[in-house]
């Protein structure tokens, strides 16, 4: 569970590094970045516990027409609804729009897949 956990937090820091449309608001401070980054992480966590899940059921359809790939069109709308969420418990965690949170969810699922299937294989070694 708390591989996962990292997991989500380092894709969420990656993609706000990388897109342009996805940032904090704390300024240079490193630290106030980190912690930002990973109360979003757990913000980001529950939602996807929770909501995604009836996104998921609702558009079940759409899925399997897509080939999956409304999941990214899913995953963008859990961004802007943890952006949203964010902002309303005084983060400073921000996506500015849709393609921002499009290609943010691109970035999160691509690290977050890495990152998981690395966790899992350090785990059968054990």
């Amino acid at each position: 569970m708390f591989a996962r956990f990292f997991a989500g937090a380092a894709a969420l820091a990656v993609a706000t590094w990388w897109v342009p449309g996805i940032h904090t608001n704390v300024g240079s401070d490193a630290w106030a970045n980190a912690w930002t980054v990973i109360a979003v992480a757990a913000i980001f966590g529950l939602v996807n516990a929770v909501v995604k899940p009836l996104f998921k059921f609702a558009t079940a359809p759409l899925i399997l027409l897509s080939l999956g790939l409304f999941l990214l069109i899913i995953n963008a709308v859990m961004l802007m609804l943890v952006s949203w969420l964010s902002q309303q418990l005084g983060l400073t965690w921000q996506v500015d729009n849709w393609a921002s949170a499009f290609w943010g969810a691109l970035i999160v699922s691509i690290v977050s897949f890495i990152l998981n299937a690395f966790f899992k294989r350090g785990e059968e070694h054990r």
